[in-house]
Formats: C-alpha cells, sequence, structure tokens
C-alpha cells in the first residue's frame, strides 16, 4: 500500500513538473515573439547620434533595442551575414562605394537619410592655405585622421599617388575621438593641424574650419548617408523596415544631437531630447507602426 501511495506521489509530481515545463516553453514562445532590432555602427560622431535616435525610436515603440559598434569593416560584413538587422551609417556615392560593389544583391539599401554631406581635409580657417595641392610644410607634413578601417583613411594614405606634393607626408591613424582633441589642442594654442574631416559634424559649430580644395576629386562631392538593412528584415519585421525606411533628417537634426552629445551629454540622454523634440518627424517614421 505504501508503495501505490508512493507511485501516485510521483506521477503528480511528475505531472506538475510537465506542466511547469509547458509554462516555461509558452513563455520561451512569447519572449521570441518580442520585437527586437540591432543596429551597427561605427562610433563616428554623426552615426552615434543618428544610430541612438533611431534606437530611441524603437525603443520607444516597445523593442528590445541593441545597438553595437563595430569596426567599418565589420559592421557591413555583420549585415551581409544577418548578424545584425540595420544601420544608418552608410557614405555614398563615394566613401563606402566599394562596400556597396562588394556586398551588392547581400544587403538591401532603403535610401538616403540625410543629404549634403561631403569629407575632405579640413584645417582652422587661420591656416594660409586653401587647397590641398598647395601642402608644402604644414603642420610638420602630417594628416592627423581616424580608425584605420576607415574608407576615408586608404584615400588620404594614398593621396600621394594623386597629389605628388603629399608624397612624403605622413597620415597618422586615431579614433575620431582623437583626431577631434587633437583639432581642439591645436586650435586652443594657434598651431597648424590637417584632419581627415566630414560634414555634418559639430567641430563646425565649434570652430571656424574650412575645407581643403581638391581639384583632382580625390574626396568626391557631395555625399549622403544611407539605410542598409539585411536582407529579409521586410519579411520578418515588417514594422521595423518601415521605420528604417522612412528615417530621414537633416544637417541641423544630427547637429542639435551632436552638439549636445559633445557638451558632456550621454548619447541616450542627446537622442531622447531630440525625439521629444521633434514628435511629427518621429510621427512619419513610425506611421505605419500599429498601435
Amino acid at each position: 500500500m505504501k508503495y501505490v501511495r508512493l507511485s501516485k506521489i510521483a506521477f503528480a509530481l511528475l505531472c506538475l513538473l510537465v506542466l511547469a515545463a509547458c509554462s516555461s516553453a509558452d513563455a520561451g514562445i512569447k519572449n521570441n515573439n518580442q520585437k527586437e532590432i540591432n543596429l551597427a555602427y561605427v562610433e563616428w560622431d554623426t552615426e552615434v547620434a543618428s544610430t541612438h535616435v533611431v534606437g530611441q525610436v524603437f525603443e520607444d515603440l516597445g523593442y528590445k533595442v541593441t545597438l553595437t559598434p563595430l569596426d567599418n569593416g565589420i559592421m557591413w560584413e555583420a549585415l551581409v551575414n544577418g548578424e545584425v538587422d540595420g544601420m544608418v551609417s552608410a557614405w555614398l556615392p563615394q566613401t563606402h562605394a566599394p562596400q556597396v560593389e562588394k556586398y551588392n544583391n547581400k544587403i538591401e539599401s532603403l535610401g538616403d537619410n540625410l543629404n549634403g554631406a561631403k569629407i575632405g581635409l579640413v584645417v582652422p580657417s587661420y591656416m594660409d592655405v586653401d587647397s590641398i595641392e598647395d601642402l608644402t610644410n604644414e603642420a610638420s607634413r602630417t594628416i592627423t585622421g581616424i580608425e584605420p578601417g576607415a574608407n576615408m583613411m586608404a584615400t588620404t594614405e594614398n593621396a600621394y599617388k594623386e597629389y605628388e606634393n603629399l608624397k612624403d607626408w605622413k597620415v597618422l591613424t586615431s579614433s575620431a575621438g582623437a583626431m577631434t582633441a587633437a583639432l581642439s589642442h591645436a586650435i586652443a594654442n594657434n598651431e597648424e593641424i590637417i584632419i581627415t574631416g566630414w560634414s555634418p559634424h559639430w567641430i563646425f559649430n565649434a570652430y571656424d574650419l574650412k575645407y581643403l580644395d581638391d581639384p583632382k576629386g580625390l574626396y568626391g562631392t557631395e555625399e549622403y548617408i544611407g539605410t542598409f538593412v539585411r536582407n529579409g528584415l521586410k519579411e520578418d519585421f515588417p514594422e521595423a523596415y518601415s521605420v528604417l525606411d522612412r528615417f530621414h533628417w537633416t544637417s541641423e537634426d544630427i547637429e542639435s544631437v551632436m552638439f549636445d552629445i559633445m557638451n558632456g551629454m550621454s548619447a541616450t540622454d542627446a537622442a531622447k531630447k531630440w525625439v521629444e523634440s521633434n514628435p511629427d518627424k518621429v510621427a512619419d517614421w513610425t506611421q505605419d507602426v500599429k498601435a
């Protein structure tokens, strides 16, 4: 009789365990249905600002948001491999043209999200030089750059092939943050400095700067910043796809976020501030999302 009772107790416990397992499985299914988005970006000031703003919009829509900073080359590979869902950091038609050509048909372009962008060599306006081809011994024949994986750095490191006067120059690789720190230090001491610059960027609001003329067209003309997503995102998450497809803003928008970050605000708080201050634009980006 004791054996029978123990068997019944064991059976009851087994049933409870099965129910608990089923409950956990159901919870897992619900968790798997949670809206999630993973956005990659390069830690350039422009891309930090834009990615955090888009991420904040998704968070306000109830998404679990992951923002993944990556080296430029790795960012494109991660998108191709489906390790991230999208990015709003492509500079075109020239800067990131090699990646677009390499990964054609393996990722999807959603077009531009900001127009009027530009890259090139930048100097303080007090420097008495206006063109790349007129450079001689300025800044100890040194150009201060950013991350070695940036396409703009490859262009600059090979500039001597187009501009013979640069054949004995050095290009210092560092990071976007180190470059702006070096610029700030040089201007504070009225020193010469040549940087690999781009706009929109808060440095053009903070300092009196100028692009050096580029008569050989090494850095191209006006560019735009574009949005790319992994193949299949539209089918998997159509609402997220729609938000990224509709995302578009101006240089004034992005520079306001960058300026707040430069003044000590966290990227997350600066993004929240912009989103709260621009409900009409956010509403346009999210108009296809069901409440």
